[in-house]
């Protein structure tokens, strides 16, 4: 769906897809520029999310302080 028409009808498109209605593809002179998805699309990129930033905590435990790494990798 081209971006005008999506604009002139957000809120119908909206409504449609909150019902269960499929993935919504709007494009800009014929390129995909987004999509519009239900929210429960959207929960399990925010799981994903969580996941990787736990991560990223977990792999900072005891890693010291950026400042800390970077002149222990500069001492001979």
């Amino acid at each position: 769906m081209g971006l005008f028409d999506a604009k002139t009808r957000l809120s119908e498109l909206v409504e449609q897809v909150a019902n269960g209605g499929d993935d919504i593809l709007i494009t800009r002179r014929g390129k995909a520029v987004a999509r519009l998805v239900p929210i429960n699309e959207s929960s399990e990129v925010e799981r994903s999310l969580a996941l990787l930033l736990a991560a990223r905590e977990s792999s900072k435990a005891g890693a010291g302080s950026l400042r800390e790494l970077i002149d222990e990798g500069r001492r001979p």
